[in-house]
């Protein structure tokens, strides 16, 4: 029986893994947040790993508020990039695993085809950075760590786009979204799926990509999300990034090449519309 540590765990993707758990109940669970365990906190974190023989730690815990992060760079990068130190080390002492979720910020958005795992990292936000350096940190401390990279993260959890949107669809006559930055979105629960089946199958050391299948910009996403939820009232209009200046700079192209996680663990990605119809459909029941 492992025993697996699930940092940040009231997230969106904390809280996709927490509803998962209850199918891979082959497993004891550790569900903290910072109230539980602050992974900031060093000596706490190898007091906590020791004590409850943690085989595994899923590092959910991020400081995401990429705009916010420009400002607020010490306790990002604290967050980001020093705490998944601590977790590696305090799991390597252990023998254990530890996945680690980054992002597709790890680039800069120049490139015109899906990124690779192998490809030259070079971040340009602070989030990006301390991301970055979050890897390079777990990696250090843990050869046994497994990084999965992922991009436009949304679920029925928390704040995110696809609520922002809905919300905002209903609030207003018009809205202007950007069209000239292109990615894929991402189903938490498909992430949480993904995580499991590396897991279930046995952590193969390395780094990863995850989002779900297709391209789309955020224009094209905001119009799916509205059609799916039935709003009408609101016309979606394309804009150009340079019309909506933000704090942080965003990557203008962040596809991500997929290949190697489908192919070392066996495991097939669904559509962005597909898993978005799931999402907007318990959205609009709740």
């Amino acid at each position: 029986m492992k025993n697996i540590l699930v940092t940040g765990a009231n997230g969106q993707l904390g809280n996709e893994m927490r509803l998962l758990a209850a199918v891979n109940s082959q497993y004891d669970y550790f569900f903290t947040d910072v109230a539980e365990l602050d992974i900031c906190d060093e000596n706490a974190v190898m007091k906590y790993v020791a004590d409850n023989n943690i085989d595994i730690i899923v590092n959910c815990a991020a400081y995401t508020a990429v705009d916010k992060a420009e400002d607020d760079s010490d306790f990002c990068r604290m967050l980001n990039q020093t705490a998944p130190g601590y977790l590696a080390k305090a799991v390597n002492a252990r023998g254990g695993f530890l996945v680690q979720v980054s992002t597709d910020y790890v680039f800069d958005g120049t490139a015109h085809i899906p990124y690779r795992e192998d490809e030259t990292t070079c971040p340009n936000s602070v989030y990006g950075v301390t991301k970055l350096g979050g890897e390079e940190e777990a990696v250090k401390n843990c050869q046994q760590t497994m990084i999965i990279r992922t991009s436009w993260l949304y679920s029925t959890f928390g704040n995110n786009f696809v609520k922002t949107m809905i919300r905002l669809g209903k609030e207003k006559d018009s809205l202007g979204v950007i069209f000239d930055q292109i990615g894929t979105p991402t189903y938490a629960r498909d992430l949480a799926e993904a995580v499991f089946a590396a897991i279930n199958k046995g952590i193969v050391p390395g780094i990863y990509h995850f989002s779900n299948e297709g391209v789309c910009s955020w224009y094209d996403f905001t119009k799916e999300i509205h059609r799916m939820a039935g709003i009408s009232g609101c016309k979606v209009r394309p804009i150009h990034t340079e019309d909506y200046p933000t704090r942080a700079v965003r990557p203008h192209y962040s596809v991500l090449d997929k290949t190697k996680i489908k192919e070392t663990y066996g495991i097939e990605i669904p559509h962005w519309t597909e898993s978005l119809a799931e999402c907007v459909s318990v959205l609009i029941n709740q």
